[in-house]
Formats: C-alpha cells, structure tokens, sequence
C-alpha cells in the first residue's frame, strides 16, 4: 500500500521545525548542566512500533549534548550468560550515575512486545515481567532517578511507507530486518500487547506518554517539549572564560609536506 499526498499527515515546515528545535536544544543543554551539577539521574524510555521515529528523535535529543554526560543506551539481542540472568539484570548495568542521562533505545519492554508477540519468551515469563516491571520502576523513582517513558504511536499505511522508502534508500536499508518486516502481518498482535503492557505499567507514579508521530518533526517537537515541562530545571551559572592572547612564535617550522600523510582535497575538486 503506497500512501498518497492526501492521505499524507499535514507537515510541520522546515523553517518553523529547525527554529524551535534550536531552541528546546539550548533548553536540553541547560537541563543536561542541571543534571550534571546536581549530581541527579535521568532516565527516558523510548518504545513504539518499528519506524515510528524513536531513533530520531533520540538522535534530536542527543545532538548538541555532553557525550560524557548523556548516553544512549541501545542493547543488542542477549547473550546466553544474560538469558540466565534475572531479566532486569542487563538493563539496571546501563542505569545512570550521578550527574547522568541515559537515553534507551528500546528497554526492558521488549519483554512485553516483541518478545512476547514473536515468542521469544514462555507465557510465564511473559507474566512475571508484567507483574514485576512496575515494582522495578517504583523502585527506581524510590531511589531518586528521574523515569520518562515515552510510546511513539505511528498509523499502519504510514509505517508501510516508511519502510518501502527504507528498501529504496541504500543509507537507510540497515534499518530494516526480516522480523521488522514481519510486523506489518503481526499489526493486531502489536496493538493488543501494547494495550496489555499499558494496562499493567501505565502506573501513577511512572505514567506512559503517547507521541503521535506520523509527522516525524511534530513528533520531535512534541516528545523534548514535553520532557523539558516534566522536569523542573534552572540555569546552573557558567565561569567566565576569556580567550588568551596567543603567544609570540619561537621560530617552529612544521615539517615538509612530503613527510606527511595527508587526506587528499576531493572537495575542492568538487567545488570546480
């Protein structure tokens, strides 16, 4: 199924998305020095269906942040030490210390979608996961971290598009798999696992929110906006720095060329 322009969802502009995207960045820089400062920890989950956008926004989240400060945590498939591990084990490793953000690509609720929709856990894994997931999250604001939850929610023809558009675009092509693809026929079975873990983790003090993300900009805007209200933040006051003279040359001559290796200048070959 090919969407067509009309039934396409209504674009936020280019100029209009870049401009504000700039600024909730510079308020996710004073967020991250809040962070930092105060030695807090912070924790945002991002799920939802396959190509609903959750990488890109990570990526918008993370852009103009401390690599040393904020990290992002995507978990490959489990090893066979970790199967025998609690199933929680793995992903408390990746938790944040003090003065940290940690952002999940995908999280212990793989447990409750595609694990428990392709089989890949028994039902009675399935079910202490569910009955176990909220305590583990209760226990995590109980000791003071900061958890965000947040679903990406994207239509069946948009999520179609987008992953023909993947087939097509050779940089983009790693991004789909043999089990991506086998969503598309498993769409009721995402829908009703996702309303079950909802039933089970939406919980008062850790609540899920949803981002409509058929429009990828809107939903970028949306998702950080959203997270700045949650948290209450403040300046953290920076030291002056002033740029040093540079100091008189000694007379160092830098080596011949032909000693060293250098990238050949296929830009400017470009720009003739």
């Amino acid at each position: 199924m090919t969407v067509t322009d009309d039934e396409r969802p209504q674009r936020l502009s280019r100029p209009v998305y870049e401009r504000e995207l700039l600024r909730l960045q510079v308020e996710l820089v004073r967020l991250q020095e809040w962070v930092r400062a105060g030695g807090r920890r912070l924790v945002v989950v991002f799920e939802g269906r396959d190509a609903a956008g959750k990488g890109g926004a990570i990526q918008r989240v993370a852009q103009r942040l401390n690599p040393r400060v904020v990290r992002i945590a995507a978990l490959p498939v489990p090893t066979e030490r970790e199967r025998t591990q609690w199933y929680f084990q793995r992903y408390v490793e990746q938790l944040p210390a003090a003065g940290e953000i940690v952002l999940f690509d995908r999280s212990w609720y793989n447990r409750a979608g595609v694990e428990h929709v392709m089989g890949f856990c028994t039902d009675e894994e399935y079910a202490r996961f569910l009955r176990q997931c909220p305590v583990f999250e209760r226990l995590l604001v109980e000791d003071g971290i900061l958890l965000r939850k947040y679903w990406f929610s994207v239509s069946d023809t948009v999520q179609e598009q987008r992953f023909r558009d993947r087939l097509k675009d050779p940089t983009r092509r790693w991004k789909l798999s043999a089990m991506d693809l086998e969503s598309i026929t498993r769409w009721e079975a995402y829908s009703r696992a996702k309303d079950e873990m909802f039933e089970h983790t939406d919980i008062p003090e850790v609540p899920w929110y949803v981002v409509e993300s058929d429009d990828k900009r809107s939903a970028r805007i949306n998702m950080i906006a959203h997270l700045l209200s949650t948290v209450t933040y403040h300046d953290i006051p920076v030291p002056a720095l002033d740029l040093p003279p540079r100091p008189p040359s000694t007379g160092y001559r830098r080596p011949p060329r032909e000693q060293q290796t250098r990238v050949p200048d296929r830009a400017a070959k470009l720009a003739r």
